[in-house]
């Protein structure tokens, strides 16, 4: 049976470890509400624009633009993957990762080894790389930063890597902000742009394009890129810092628990041990009678 001293220790290392998690989940939840106000602008914005880029895609020639030319035999696929750059925030990286390695496996079938990743964060370049994956290009601290300004970087390299014919398909995996307790590995195909599919019977609408067409697509496509790449960005911030608040609530609550029966057990052992001197010393008394 270990010692009061060693379960009173104990029952001190607890507190502050529990000390600490609560810490850290009030920080969390203090920032996943304006992170969380973010997200929802971005998204709603990055949809919007998706939605035209898809159906102005439907109604141009694929030859208009490079980054609209669906190539009829793809041998590279480019990926990109955000994870965060710390811990401590549950299975956030895990479940992520995981459904990556799945994702990867299947489209082997069809691109074979052509598969490279660009990472951004700490925890997927390391898992990534340790497991000997095609990581061309990590990117790590920079959730701090400015987003818009990351995003545009990411996007130029994917653009560039799209258009001299490096990698033929782009998708772009994060974690989709659902709610505080529920974040949802995404994978979003990126490059070329899909168009929505418009039926048969169904005539083309003719719009009037102000400034030409021929403008409007080539400023529009690399924006579409660079703010699809701002919302994953913002899309992973926010569900970082959702499951590390729920991750830090439940071991904080685990503390709780732990401290209630580390407390039963010094007291039991404390019990225990009185009544041993107790009957030490009656036996002693006895034994002095005699």
């Amino acid at each position: 049976m270990p010692s009061l001293r060693h379960i009173r220790r104990r029952i001190q290392s607890v507190k502050s470890t529990q000390k600490i998690t609560k810490a850290m989940k009030m920080v969390s939840a203090a920032k996943l509400k304006r992170a969380q106000d973010a997200i929802l602008t971005a998204r709603a914005y990055a949809e919007k624009l998706q939605e035209v880029i898809s159906e102005l895609a439907a109604r141009v020639e694929t030859k208009t633009h490079p980054l609209l030319q669906d190539r009829e035999e793809k041998k590279s696929l480019l990926m990109v993957v955000l994870t965060s750059d710390r811990g401590l925030c549950g299975v956030f990286n895990s479940n992520l990762l995981r459904q990556t390695e799945a994702y990867i496996r299947e489209k082997r079938q069809s691109y074979g080894d052509n598969i490279s990743i660009i990472t951004v964060g700490r925890k997927g370049t390391e898992y990534l790389r340790k497991r000997n994956y095609n990581v061309i290009e990590s990117l790590v601290n920079v959730y701090q930063k400015e987003q818009y300004e990351t995003a545009r970087e990411i996007g130029e390299k994917i653009i560039e890597s799209f258009i001299s014919g490096n990698a033929d398909e782009v998708v772009v995996v994060y974690n989709r902000f659902k709610s505080a307790i529920s974040q949802v590995p995404t994978f979003t195909r990126l490059l070329p742009v899909e168009p929505i599919e418009i039926p048969e019977n169904v005539p083309k609408t003719e719009f009037i394009y102000e400034p030409d067409k021929e403008t409007l697509i080539n400023e529009l496509l690399p924006r579409n890129v660079y703010i699809q790449i701002h919302r994953s960005i913002l899309e992973t911030i926010a569900s970082e810092l959702a499951a590390r608040m729920t991750a830090m609530d439940n071991a904080t609550n685990n503390a709780s628990d732990m401290i209630e029966r580390l407390t039963l057990l010094f007291n039991k052992t404390r019990q225990a041990s009185i009544t041993k001197e107790l009957m030490e010393i009656i036996g002693g008394a006895e034994a002095i009678k005699k």
